[in-house]
């Protein structure tokens, strides 16, 4: 019980340290965001009266960035929670990115801890402030009493002798007790909190950071899988491939060697029959994964290559694509080929147009056939294919297939 006592009682001396501590370090803090306030009131005054603004508010920003990150990572710490960081502020000059900046959430919200953090700081400042300054005279007293001069005197009480300076001292340590046992460590509490709160980042914001880290992550592994596709259609190209024609030529020689048994020779042709099959089903599948002349001539050079082969007249316009990902040239691919196949095996049409162009980092694709239209995706003409694709890249596909024609099919990719 002696043990469980004290260990209490050190943990609230630790907690009253921390939180006096914290507390004594804001009330220096927030006098001095009266002054950094009024050079951000002079930066913005100078917006309009000079244009000088326009240079130094970005920087008085950033700077304020710093003041509240480190105020938000002593308030986690006093709390033991982890906070992410504020992102820093770009600091871009000019009239639309300063405007930019002022319209910002997060420039909002350092407002609002600016303003919280001046009243509530300086007012539970002053509150751990008395409470430093009366444990300062309980240990000061003696040494007061002691020096000739005039008489202490607190709340009507003087230290003329030892038992009114005793009086005193009692009456000091009792009301700085209680403010560091119990009003220092709430108080502490409540404004931590609350510079969290004010710094927290919206739930929108929130979302938003989300979907970027899940862009570039996509992105990261968008170009992982290209390089996995490439590799796997190198191995099964040079190694496997090759092994089976080396095995198709040696049952070629061993049944053009001699005379042989009919059941070994009849064995011998069903084995060349069926390594000859297998190449051609491997060849299928190199295909599939990747196929090789996207890497020979590139998507512009592979989608020519795939018209000049249809039956129907197709027309490529495909503009300076820049750098596409490889798995995204290869779902381009694929779309488009499902696509002119559909359009020869059930459309009748007699001409396609397929249009490829770049708008910033995402890849648009148009694919329109004079055909009959009336494209159903529940009679299993393809179309399911394509969506799959692109769906998998987090593209989209829209379709327009009137009864009569034409059929146009708009695909979006992302490729950043």
């Amino acid at each position: 019980m002696t043990i469980d006592a004290t260990s209490t009682m050190t943990t609230r001396f630790q907690d009253a340290v921390r939180s006096l501590r914290y507390l004594l370090i804001g009330l220096p803090s927030a006098m001095a965001t009266i002054v950094l306030a009024m050079l951000g009131v002079v930066a913005a005054v100078t917006i309009a009266v000079f244009g000088l603004g326009l240079v130094l508010l970005p920087w008085a920003i950033a700077g304020l960035d710093h003041w509240a990150s480190w105020h938000q990572a002593a308030a986690a710490r006093l709390l033991g929670r982890g906070v992410a960081p504020i992102p820093p502020a770009s600091i871009r000059v000019g009239p639309h990115a300063t405007l930019a900046l002022l319209r910002a959430p997060s420039t909002r919200r350092l407002g609002t801890w600016l303003c919280s953090h001046f009243a509530v700081g300086t007012l539970f400042g002053l509150v751990a402030f008395v409470c430093a300054g009366l444990a300062a005279m309980v240990l000061l007293l003696p040494f007061w009493w002691l020096v000739p001069g005039p008489p202490l005197q607190v709340a009507g009480i003087q230290a003329t002798d030892w038992p009114s300076a005793g009086l005193l001292m009692g009456m000091c340590a009792a009301v700085s007790l209680a403010l560091a046992v119990w009003a220092v460590p709430a108080l502490a509490r409540v404004h931590a909190r609350g510079t969290l709160s004010a710094l927290a980042p919206s739930r929108a914001e929130e979302l938003e950071g989300r979907v970027e880290a899940l862009t570039a992550t996509r992105s990261e592994v968008v170009d992982a899988h290209g390089a996995e596709l490439r590799r796997i259609e190198r191995d099964l190209h040079d190694s496997t491939q090759a092994s089976l024609v080396t095995i198709a030529m040696k049952l070629d020689m061993a049944r053009e060697a001699g005379e042989v048994d009919p059941a070994v020779a009849k064995l011998l042709d069903e084995a060349h029959a069926g390594t000859e099959q297998a190449m051609t089903e491997l060849r299928s599948v190199i295909r599939t994964i990747y196929p090789p002349i996207l890497a020979d001539r590139g998507l512009a050079g592979a989608l020519d290559a795939l018209g000049g082969r249809s039956g129907i007249p197709v027309s490529i316009d495909a503009d300076d694509l820049g750098r596409v990902p490889v798995a995204v040239e290869t779902a381009v691919y694929h779309a488009i080929n499902e696509a002119i196949t559909n359009a020869a095996k059930h459309s009748g049409a007699t001409r396609i147009e397929v249009r490829l162009y770049r708008e910033g980092d995402r890849l648009r694709v148009g694919i329109v056939d004079d055909g009959i239209g009336g494209v159903n995706e529940g009679r299993g003409t393809g179309v399911s294919g394509i969506r799959s694709r692109v769906a998998a890249l987090d593209g989209e596909v829209s379709i327009t297939s009137p009864a009569g024609g034409p059929t146009a099919i708009r695909i979006d990719l992302p490729c950043a």
